[in-house]
């Protein structure tokens, strides 16, 4: 068997699920007859399947094993109050995707645990095999280039060769330029962040016209309350480009948190030129149920997002983000239904956009926007992965994982990554690579028309692994929790 963490990867037909699951689609592509059996018991549903393909006709086989009376609802059509040991068959045509909620309409059952969700054409049950294994264990090594206070992010000015900018998560930004740790901080906000936990100076992002403009972008929690999410524009100062004048600060984005953790936190510019962030659902269940926000339209959390901070004050929106016409919808949304979407990154060259989205008890995911696509939904809460993990939520026309990593062997939460354009390592060309925080270890991947085609671990170990990403010369860089900053090499010649 492989080593490292066992990976399910959603591959057979995923790029025509993905085709159907856009908004707008109606496409019914099945029209096969399909039986359910539904056992009711007290107080609860045990279901054969819980989701089946657009377009099926279901029989559900109600039958009542319990000791009081119920019934069975869902999509509107309702059996007969059935008496203990009593049964029924309904028909239920259900022709477009969606998370249909299903309860026993007698007072009090839903309560109790007589309610779930049967999706249609949402998740794949159960997932394809795995791809087979590319050997990647053998082309690149870790070079140690510097030890910072916590850092969470490397980036670099674009175009520039010479610097690498790495983010700490304590308040500071620092600059490597040609291997010497320059003394002073780039951006010192320490007295402005809190930076507890999960909470701090999270990503910067520096203008695509960041050598002309000075400008660049901070994502950090405000002090006081549950540390606020603030995106901040600031720009370097023009008596010394090694240093951003932080009383340039201006506010372009205020982000109310529920609670301390949960905050998302990447900030890239994309190729069209848009900032895009994304934004955790801000509360793992301490003082609101788990996902409470992750499927509502009308806040900003559990989402991505995308503005433009250049346009307007304090910022513009797209015309062509997706909810821009939604009534009561935040029209920054590019996409929703996410849990803890720590690090994302979007591919120059393809234009896709890569999601690692940090699970809770079972599952951790990466989820894929294609380019053209938006709006999407990816299913937190209803889902872990293709798990349900709220079988009362409702989760319209919810988008499966690519790639879903299951809690075990020491696995505990995905660290989004990049995809690797550095030349010197031709087999990592154009590979998404991620990692995981405890076990530190690194996987790369293929993808194609949203499917996964390969998939395979380098071999290294990050200790306590909390993110990646890339200077101006398109190398990776890994970041650890315990200080250290890596560059992923070609391994030497033996």
């Amino acid at each position: 068997m492989r080593a490292g963490p066992v990976v399910s990867l959603l591959t057979a037909g995923s790029a025509v699920l993905l085709a159907a699951l856009l908004p707008g689609s109606s496409t019914a592509t099945s029209t096969a007859a399909l039986t359910v059996r539904v056992d009711a018991r007290d107080f609860s549903f045990t279901l054969s399947r819980l989701s089946v393909p657009v377009g099926s006709s279901v029989r559900f086989v109600v039958a009542n094993r319990g000791n009081t009376t119920h019934d069975f609802v869902v999509k509107g059509r309702r059996t007969r109050l059935l008496k203990p040991r009593q049964s029924q068959t309904m028909t239920v045509r259900f022709p477009r995707t969606g998370s249909f909620r299903f309860l026993c309409s007698v007072s009090g059952h839903a309560r109790l645990g007589m309610r779930g969700t049967f999706a249609v054409g949402t998740r794949p049950s159960p997932p394809p095999s795995p791809p087979p294994p590319v050997d990647a264990s053998d082309v690149a090594a870790l070079t140690r280039v510097g030890t910072f206070d916590r850092p969470v992010l490397v980036t670099a000015p674009p175009g520039d060769t010479q610097s690498v900018f790495v983010v700490e998560q304590t308040g500071t930004v620092r600059v490597l330029r040609g291997g010497e740790l320059l003394e002073r901080p780039f951006l010192d906000l320490r007295g402005r962040v809190t930076a507890t936990g999960e909470s701090g100076l999270l990503s910067i992002a520096l203008a695509p016209d960041y050598q002309e403009s000075g400008l660049l972008y901070a994502f950090y929690n405000l002090r006081g309350g549950y540390g606020d999410l603030r995106i901040a524009e600031f720009r370097r100062d023009s008596s010394d480009p090694d240093v951003v004048d932080s009383a340039t600060e201006r506010a372009v984005l205020t982000i109310p948190k529920p609670y301390e953790n949960h905050n998302g936190g990447m900030l890239q510019f994309g190729p069209d030129g848009y900032l895009y962030a994304s934004v955790g659902d801000g509360d793992p269940g301490v003082l609101n149920p788990a996902g409470l926000f992750a499927q509502r339209l009308d806040v900003l959390l559990g989402t991505i997002l995308r503005i433009d901070p250049r346009r307007d004050v304090p910022y513009a929106v797209p015309p062509d983000n997706p909810f821009v016409n939604v009534p009561g919808a935040r029209p920054e949304i590019w996409a929703y239904g996410l849990r803890n979407p720590w690090r994302f990154w979007i591919d120059d060259e393809s234009r896709s956009l890569i999601v690692g989205d940090v699970g809770s008890t079972s599952r951790e995911e990466v989820n894929l926007i294609p380019a053209g696509a938006s709006g999407l939904n990816f299913g937190w809460p209803c889902f872990e992965g293709t798990l349900v993990f709220d079988a009362g939520a409702t989760c319209e026309r919810a988008v499966p994982p690519i790639v879903e990593v299951p809690r075990e062997n020491g696995v505990c939460a995905l660290i989004g990554g990049v995809v690797s354009r550095d030349d010197r390592i031709p087999a990592l060309v154009g590979r998404y690579l991620y990692g995981d925080l405890c076990t530190g270890k690194i996987t790369a991947i293929s993808t194609e028309s949203g499917t996964v085609t390969a998939s395979g671990v380098l071999g290294l170990v990050v200790p306590a692994l909390t993110s990646f990403g890339l200077d101006g010369a398109r190398r990776v860089y890994v970041t650890s929790g315990s200080g250290e900053v890596y560059r992923l090499d070609p391994k030497p010649a033996d």
